[in-house]
């Protein structure tokens, strides 16, 4: 199978060279705003569509470059549709930061030496740093694709997707199982096939989000430009701190599995929905917390690794005594965090009781899977 990755890495333009690219990249996203405008307006979605009422403007108006022009109502669409497929409304999306995606081989280029990126002005060529970044521009192993040029605290980053062919764990070839289930006091709760347990806890995560919590709302009752400016800065700071501490998850559940591991997720794809009913004062820590995110990052490094995650039911997992299966939702004391199990009397704690539950089931997939192989 295809897999991608990101490969950021810091470009270095010359004086001369900076305000061309900035213009480029200002002009690259009013044209996106533009194109934005036509969209919200009339709802099209449609490619062929969007680029035939805009194109010619974004030729004539933003000199844009054809490519250019054609990544500019790619880019649009893209955010428009990874918003439904969020579950948001339809909203306005407005282009403020300068940016611009790029095609490579057409856009840009790179060699040992250089980074040749297209601007309103000609081609420039750049010096770049791919400090940490260095095995993919392993041709032999990866290719580029599509990237972005950003610009962030007076410096210009380039954004590479880079491709790569994995071939995937099959299912007859799994030697170890492990499930995690995932939630606030405990990021995540391993239980693996050695019997083990390994508690992630959310203690000092818990304590981080609260601050910021209150902290934004200190600023949005000033409602000052400059407190608005602040509270854009510090959810940008969150959201990095976020993914973050995600990385450093996933790839602690990664490295401390062996090749050939089987990782059970439960499928969260309702929690925002599931958790409507929670009381307000609690919803945000319920349901901000990036899942997707950990399970995103978890899926490329297993991988990588010669491992494979899968999704599961997630009904029952914290009610479900994984001794003798009686199901009962007074088996566990939420308060207390404890699991009892009204029928054998089993105790345990209620966390590792949920990430038990998802081992059996990714036992009890591994044995369906064997089934189907035989029937066939």
């Amino acid at each position: 199978m295809e897999f991608v990755k990101t490969a950021k890495i810091q470009i270095h333009p010359n004086n001369d060279d900076i305000q061309l690219l900035l213009n480029s990249m200002r002009a690259y996203s009013d044209a996106c705003t533009f194109v934005s405008e036509y969209i919200f307006t009339t709802k099209d979605l449609n490619q062929v569509s969007v680029q035939k009422h805009t194109y010619n403007k974004l030729r004539d108006e933003y000199k844009l470059p054809s490519q250019m022009a054609c990544n500019v109502v790619r880019t649009v669409i893209g955010s428009y549709k990874t918003n439904k497929t969020n579950g948001m409304n339809w909203i306005f999306c407005k282009y403020n930061a300068p940016q611009m995606t790029l095609s490579w081989n057409r856009d840009y280029s790179i060699n040992k030496d250089k980074f040749s990126v297209g601007t309103l002005n000609g081609r420039i060529k750049c010096n770049y740093d791919i400090k940490g970044m260095e095995q993919y521009f392993d041709k032999s192993t990866y290719s580029f694709g599509t990237a972005k040029v950003v610009y962030k605290h007076d410096k210009f980053f380039l954004h590479i997707s880079v491709k790569m062919n994995i071939s995937e764990l099959s299912d007859a070839n799994v030697t170890n199982v492990v499930g995690h289930d995932r939630g606030i006091r405990f990021l995540v709760s391993s239980y693996g096939s050695n019997g083990k347990t390994a508690f992630y806890s959310g203690n000092i995560v818990k304590q981080k989000r609260g601050h910021y919590k209150a902290l934004r709302k200190q600023l949005q009752q000033v409602g000052t430009p400059s407190s608005r400016k602040r509270i854009k800065a510090i959810g940008q700071r969150e959201n990095r701190w976020i993914q973050d501490i995600n990385h450093c998850i996933s790839k602690a559940l990664v490295e401390s599995n062996p090749k050939g591991t089987l990782h059970v997720l439960e499928d969260l794809s309702g929690i925002r929905t599931a958790t409507e009913a929670v009381k307000v004062h609690d919803r945000y820590v319920m349901v901000s917390w990036s899942y997707y995110d950990l399970e995103q990052k978890l899926m490329y490094k297993a991988l990588e690794h010669g491992q494979k995650v899968i999704k599961v039911d997630p009904r029952y997992t914290s009610q479900t005594c994984p001794k003798c299966g009686h199901v009962e939702a007074c088996n566990r004391d939420k308060v207390n965090h404890i699991f009892y199990c009204k029928n054998c009397g089993y105790k345990s704690n209620d966390d590792r009781i949920g990430a038990m539950n998802l081992y059996r089931k990714g036992i009890e997939y591994l044995v369906e899977s064997q089934s189907s192989i035989s029937e066939l």
